[in-house]
């Protein structure tokens, strides 16, 4: 491990932008909708963008692996002896892409020892990038010609601002949300959700139900590296390659560290 994740964000920024000009291309025109065998929508932008990252990805770090949502996972006995891996959502949202609302993103992220210590999140259609390496902080370039700008979360005094996702709100979300007391809500596709919360502009995301370990590690980096967290519901941060599934618990994405949200959300009892 002689090379740092921060020597990498650079080319990895790069890759993903290229990553985004393949799904730009696909955006562009007409595009047929394929539904894998749990539903969830493909694309051939999210086969082209898996394509671009991998190759950029081999190059950048010939030997080091690769997981990502489009491509075949190593099986559990190979995966659990990786120290150091990519993971990778080519394109997070893609019902946010087959519905053209531009809320859908890039998602690069480099795990080592089971925490991710590099993410890099990029929005194809604004070209809003944000980026982050273990100990380097985090920023924010609003599209490619403008200047990187560094990104902190806010402090939760005031009314807390509540984002979340239109196709996954439920009853139980707004059981355990209306135990925070007054609060706005507002809604947003994909990784965007814990990069409002990274750059101040929000205090909380709760999701409650299956994600994948790809959906969360860029963004996870961008937010810790901002000052903010994301925690199961017990309160315990995300680690990533810990066992066979690639299934996430339910979790927190919190600005204010500060703030014990496993308590104020959840009695014990939901938490099990």
């Amino acid at each position: 491990m002689s090379v740092s994740p921060a020597a990498w964000l650079d080319p990895v920024c790069a890759i993903a932008r290229q990553a985004a000009e393949a799904i730009l291309a696909v955006y562009a025109q007409d595009f047929e909708v394929i539904c894998k065998d749990d539903d969830s929508p493909v694309t051939a932008a999210d086969l082209a963008a898996q394509r671009v990252i991998e190759e950029g990805l081999h190059r950048l770090a010939p030997g080091v692996p690769v997981i990502s949502e489009e491509a075949l996972a190593a099986p559990w006995a190979e995966r659990r002896t990786w120290r150091r891996y990519w993971l990778v959502d080519p394109l997070d949202g893609t019902r946010e892409f087959v519905k053209r609302n531009g809320e859908f993103t890039v998602n690069i992220a480099l795990i080592e020892d089971h925490r991710t210590v590099l993410g890099v999140v990029l929005v194809p259609v604004t070209g809003d990038l944000y980026a982050a390496a273990r100990g380097e902080g985090a920023w924010r370039q609003a599209s490619v010609d403008a200047p990187r700008e560094r990104i902190r979360t806010r402090r939760a005094d005031g009314l807390l601002r509540v984002t979340g996702s239109r196709s996954h709100a439920g009853g139980r979300s707004l059981t355990l949300l209306h135990r925070l007391g007054d609060h706005e809500t507002f809604v947003l596709g994909s990784s965007l959700k814990f990069c409002v919360i990274a750059r101040g502009d929000a205090d909380i995301y709760l999701r409650l139900g299956a994600t994948s370990e790809w959906d969360t590690a860029a963004a996870q980096c961008v937010l810790e590296e901002a000052g903010g967290a994301v925690l199961d519901l017990a309160g315990r941060p995300f680690r990533y390659n810990t066992r066979d599934s690639l299934i996430n618990p339910e979790f927190i994405a919190c600005g204010d560290t500060s703030v014990d949200w496993a308590a104020r959300l959840v009695d014990p009892e939901d938490a099990t």
